[in-house]
């Protein structure tokens, strides 16, 4: 089978057996609905605490910038790591029970996030929150993939990133009237949410497992790709306080090669790998979780940053600053779907290209116009709306065109690759943006453009990947024509 946009990279290898599904067929609209609700809950949660981040820096006084961005790195580097093990795991034993275990486990973690007593026993928290998210976030697009046709997986994948733009869209709104009260309640929030997607999801969805599978993938594996991720986001987050030429960054970097070399060398030799090599072997899946992954450190970049900006510099309060950030969201969620069928018409990594071009222009001008004046619909509206539309072209498209390859019993696997290269992306961005915030000195403006100014050059490599992706459509388009 011929790479959807790459030079016909055969996924024969990737093992294609039979599917086994329980016999209960509810409508697609209810599976959509139960795995919308779980995208939902992990996607609000990400931007109300961005929004609580200030407010939880006040409450821990005393904790430095660094120390307190492992609220959010630690949960991203635990998300990253075990996203394809969690992925691997539901394709065997069950995308159903994947889900339902993520979702049960992120309920339970935020309401001991709520009841945090200090940073260390928040981020501990924060930790188990993303082992559920691990869990819950690849089976839902599974779930959502092999529920619809497969004529209608881009159109499925449309929603699915919809409902997290809704999400995002409400997030900073619905953080800024919890942080008004306490920042505890952006956790709490989840547990209702959790409890009643539980129940529901439990009756509702149908099971999906690989019979094939009945060996026990790689677990020797699964720590060496979860060692290597933690080790390099070790390195990223902790590398403006330790010096990036100190021996232990030096050697969580060396550490990070050398478990990814035994990573890659037991998927060549276990019979069940965790990530089969023909898997990033298809060059359309390969070149865009690249793609994903960089555009992913650029959007980390811009949340965090404006959030900063609009509470530190302008003194938005976080209500105030939730409002704020919330046009950009809402734009995504009104346009993601409407950027499949530009795809249809234009091509699939030519809107991706001009999504990523989209997101930068938000990065230039705000680095040309923010300032200490406050004009929010002069100098930071604009940019928002530019780079809301840009996500919405870039991302549904990168995700269509990263699994639309793979075949269903790895559309769990395929999805968590993906989210884990986005979250690797996530860690990268917020450090890259820490290192600037950290060594402003006097100079906070700067340091904030000069972020910006980041932001728009790694939303441009973002672009050029995705032009590979042109390049490699076009090529395949011309060996098929001979």
């Amino acid at each position: 089978m011929r790479s959807a946009l790459g030079r016909g990279t055969s996924t024969s290898t990737i093992p294609r057996t039979e599917v086994r599904v329980s016999t209960a067929a509810p409508a697609v609209g209810l599976t959509i609905a139960v795995v919308s609700i779980g995208i939902f809950m992990t996607i609000l949660d990400l931007f109300i605490v961005n929004v609580a981040f200030p407010a939880i820096q006040r409450d821990f006084a005393g904790t430095s910038l660094s120390g307190l961005s492992w609220i959010l790195n630690g949960y991203a580097i635990v998300f990253a790591a075990l996203l394809v093990p969690a992925g691997r795991l539901a394709d065997r034993s069950g995308q159903k029970r994947g889900f339902l275990f993520g979702l049960i486990l992120f309920t339970v973690a935020s309401a001991l996030c709520a009841a945090a007593t200090g940073p260390v026993t928040l981020v501990a928290a924060r930790v188990l929150q993303a082992a559920g998210a691990a869990a819950l976030t690849p089976t839902s697009l599974a779930l959502l993939l092999n529920a619809v046709p497969a004529e209608r997986r881009p159109w499925a994948i449309g929603i699915w990133t919809a409902v997290g733009a809704m999400a995002a869209a409400a997030g900073p709104t619905i953080g800024g009237l919890l942080v008004s009260a306490s920042w505890r309640w952006v956790f709490l929030v989840n547990v209702p949410i959790g409890v009643v997607s539980s129940l529901v999801a439990a009756r509702v969805l149908r099971e999906h497992r690989n019979d094939a599978s009945d060996r026990r993938p790689d677990l020797l594996g699964a720590l060496f790709l979860t060692a290597a991720i933690a080790a390099l986001a070790l390195g990223l987050v902790e590398g403006p306080d330790w010096g990036w030429g100190s021996a232990r960054i030096v050697g969580a970097f060396a550490a990070a090669v050398a478990f990814a070399a035994g990573f890659a060398w037991r998927s060549a030799r276990h019979p069940s790998p965790i990530v089969e090599p023909a898997l990033l072997r298809v060059r359309s899946f390969a070149t865009a979780t690249v793609a994903a992954l960089l555009f992913n450190a650029a959007f980390a970049i811009m949340l965090l940053s404006l959030v900063q900006f609009m509470s530190g510099v302008w003194g938005y309060s976080a209500l105030r600053t939730g409002l704020a950030i919330s046009p950009g969201p809402l734009v995504v969620s009104l346009i993601a779907t409407r950027g499949q069928a530009l795809a249809r018409r234009w091509g699939s990594a030519q809107v991706a290209v001009l999504g990523t071009l989209l997101f930068a222009a938000g990065g230039i001008f705000w680095s040309a116009n923010l300032g200490l004046q406050r004009d929010y619909a002069a100098d930071l509206l604009p940019g928002l709306l530019v780079a809301g539309l840009g996500f919405a072209f870039a991302l549904p498209v990168l995700l269509t065109t990263a699994t639309r390859s793979l075949p269903p019993q790895r559309f769990a696997t395929g999805s968590a690759v993906v989210t884990m290269a986005r979250q690797i992306g996530t860690v990268l961005g917020v450090s890259l943006l820490i290192v600037f915030l950290d060594n402003a000195g006097g100079d906070v403006i700067g340091a904030f453009h000069e972020s910006w100014r980041v932001m728009a050059a790694v939303a441009g490599a973002a672009a050029l990947a995705c032009a590979a992706l042109w390049r490699g459509s076009a090529v395949a388009k011309s060996e098929q024509g001979r």
